[in-house]
């Protein structure tokens, strides 16, 4: 079986913008850039276990997926929770209050969507060539609906939310945003992940 580089992170243009702390918004954009950039990840590694099988390659970027879903995503999320969502429930605009309610379920969806596809990939991680066994439908099926409700998701948020909430954030409100968004992430340097 060959070893085959099309599910690993080292291809031209891998890594998103890096953003700082100084610049929130950027930096939660930035962020979702490397979702994006998993998510495909994610989609490329079931390729390659379909057509390829089970190989060091497909170990390495399911770890490259678990790492990232794992640590910076939560992170993303309370930064959204904590600053962003607030911000704009402040201004009162009752449609944006109902997107922001289905947001805040959607991270908890997205939780419990995790906790599955996490496992699936656990089992890519600590397989074996000989002993693989192929992702099942209902693999497939959590995969499938963990890729569709980030999507929506990344949308609805720069489309509507961010913009909301940069325009309803002072410089003040932004330089504590900026200042937990590091404090929680112990980082004291200007840039992000």
């Amino acid at each position: 079986m060959s070893t085959s580089r099309l599910v690993r992170l080292d291809f031209p243009g891998h890594s998103a913008p890096r953003a700082g702390f100084e610049s929130p918004f950027e930096m939660l954009t930035a962020c979702h850039e490397r979702v994006e950039r998993m998510l495909a990840l994610l989609t490329r590694l079931r390729v390659h276990l379909a057509t390829q099988g089970w190989d060091a390659s497909a170990a390495s970027a399911a770890v490259d997926v678990l790492g990232y879903f794992d640590r910076a995503a939560p992170q993303h999320h309370q930064d959204e929770e904590m600053h962003v969502f607030p911000a704009v429930l402040a201004l009162h605009h009752e449609p944006m209050g109902r997107l922001i309610d289905r947001l805040k379920q959607e991270h908890l969806d997205m939780e419990k969507l995790w906790a599955g596809v996490r496992q699936t990939l656990e089992r890519v991680v600590h397989g074996k060539a000989k002993s693989w066994t192929p992702w099942t439908p209902a693999d497939h099926a959590g995969v499938d609906l963990f890729l569709a409700v980030y999507q929506d998701h990344i949308t609805d948020e720069e489309s509507h939310i961010y913009p909301a909430a940069v325009q309803a954030l002072s410089e003040k409100q932004l330089g504590v945003m900026s200042r937990d968004m590091r404090r929680r992430r112990g980082q004291s340097s200007a840039s992000a992940d």
